[in-house]
């Protein structure tokens, strides 16, 4: 293999396992929200239990996510530095700011909201999960804004230094502000809010399957429940919004979505193979004109065939079309789960049902996977380019590297990471196993804390 596309494998792999972790962590801050806000309310001591033991969970979750997104920024180096001179002016305006504004945001009041308890006073505690995990959702911000900047460029121009080519920013919030930012960013997001539901929505049904900290379990999977509803059909409404600016913006990937060649009328697969060189898509079910109908609110409204443009400038459409498609199956499965457990919980019959409360126990996997897939259609299906339209990728890597040199650090990282999947899986799997630390019948820890607190203030 050249050295391209093993610096391309050695990006996707870390960047999908990375991806594993800052979603649970944003959606696990938001629950983490809801929960002790929901103490401070009620003062129910069995509220204050289930904050303390996911707060254990999101810091072993945010210590991976540190952990594997290192490697990235040394990649865009090493493997890169074609594209990294191109965009060094639009990546480190964003990625600074994601440091800054974000990072250290979220570091910061992490330290209190793990190490606090009993040194302030519970509103900053408090006050502290609020901080943490609005600065998970503003560093996915960023991050979202740098690669979606790759996706559709705007607010630059482009710098000719000798022959050598740089993008530089002309207008900062254009830039931020990309045609493709925002509804990336809320799709992105509400993926993010279903992998903490359901992570928790899967904790929870194994602990009311064993008969072990039901209380725990049946208060943590109501407040997951409602943000999975919730999530689950805003990501159906972020998702469609998505796709209508991929016909606008980035119209071969739209095409490529649905295997579709030739420009007119397009229907919307359930599902099927594409076969490229044959041009059509074999196995499948389609609702004929439903795609256009969909994007233009027109079903004889003809959308542009991958035909329109070369060969060299489609992306693999086969590749592109399943991640597509499996993404969309999962993302209203995930629907369905979410509203079918609601309709059990309003009719109590959820914490009853044992083939339910097993089928939530695996479901955490879902969102990982949609989360993966959607991952895999978007940054596949703007090939042949790394910046649309402006810079392909075998263009953008780095010529001084070897591909035994690639090829060995692959070797490497894949050894590490699978270290670090196995520790983490087993330290979750421990906290999993001993469950929630509770506290005695007197006084909550909340009241410990605000007297220690209004001793330390009079001291």
């Amino acid at each position: 293999m050249d050295t391209e596309l093993l610096s391309r494998i050695q990006f996707a792999f870390t960047i999908a396992f990375h991806y594993i972790y800052p979603p649970l962590s944003i959606g696990l801050g938001v629950l983490l929200v809801v929960m002790e806000g929901m103490y401070l309310k009620t003062k129910q001591k069995i509220y204050e239990n289930i904050t303390r033991f996911w707060i254990k969970v999101f810091a072993l979750i945010f210590a991976m996510g540190v952990a594997t997104g290192i490697v990235m920024e040394f990649e865009f180096g090493t493997n890169w530095a074609v594209y990294s001179r191109f965009v060094g002016d639009v990546f480190g305006s964003a990625l600074a700011a994601e440091g800054v504004f974000a990072f250290f945001l979220e570091s910061g009041f992490l330290a209190i909201l793990v190490f606090g308890w009993n040194k302030v006073s519970p509103k900053l505690h408090f006050f502290s999960t609020i901080m943490v995990s609005f600065g998970s959702m503003l560093s996915a911000v960023w991050i979202v804004v740098a690669n979606s900047w790759q996706q559709t460029p705007a607010g630059y121009h482009l710098q000719n230094n000798g022959g050598v080519f740089r993008a530089e920013i002309t207008d900062f919030w254009a830039m931020v502000f990309n045609p493709s930012s925002v509804d990336r960013l809320l799709h992105t997001l509400s993926g993010a809010w279903l992998a903490g539901a359901f992570l928790v929505i899967s904790v929870s049904a194994f602990y009311i399957l064993k008969n072990k900290h039901v209380d725990f379990g049946k208060k943590s999977m109501k407040i997951a429940i409602a943000l999975a509803v919730f999530a689950s059909l805003f990501q159906l409404f972020t998702g469609h919004h998505s796709a209508s600016g991929i016909s606008v913006n980035q119209p071969a990937k739209l095409a490529a979505f649905e295997g579709h060649f030739e420009t007119g009328p397009a229907p919307l697969y359930l599902f099927g193979w594409v076969n490229e060189n044959e041009q059509k898509v074999n196995f499948g079910i389609a609702v004929p004109g439903m795609l256009s109908y969909l994007i233009y609110g027109d079903s004889q409204k003809p959308v542009t065939g991958l035909n329109e443009f070369k060969p060299e400038d489609r992306p693999p459409v086969n590749i592109v079309f399943q991640s597509y498609h499996l993404m969309v199956a999962i993302g209203f499965a995930l629907i369905g789960i979410s509203l079918l457990s609601l309709l059990l919980l309003r009719k109590e019959r959820l914490f009853k049902s044992g083939l339910i409360l097993k089928l939530l126990v695996v479901s955490v996997l879902l969102p990982q996977a949609a989360n993966q897939l959607g991952w895999i259609s978007a940054e596949v299906g703007r090939q042949p380019w790394i910046v649309y339209n402006l810079l392909r990728t075998k263009d953008a890597y780095s010529k001084t590297v070897s591909s035994g040199e690639v090829l060995f650090s692959l070797i490497l990282f894949t050894l590490i990471y699978a270290l670090l999947f196995v520790l983490f899986l087993y330290l979750l799997d421990r906290k999993i196993k001993h469950g929630p630390e509770y506290t005695d019948d007197g006084d909550s820890v909340y009241a410990e804390q605000k007297l220690i607190f209004e001793k330390n203030k009079q001291g």
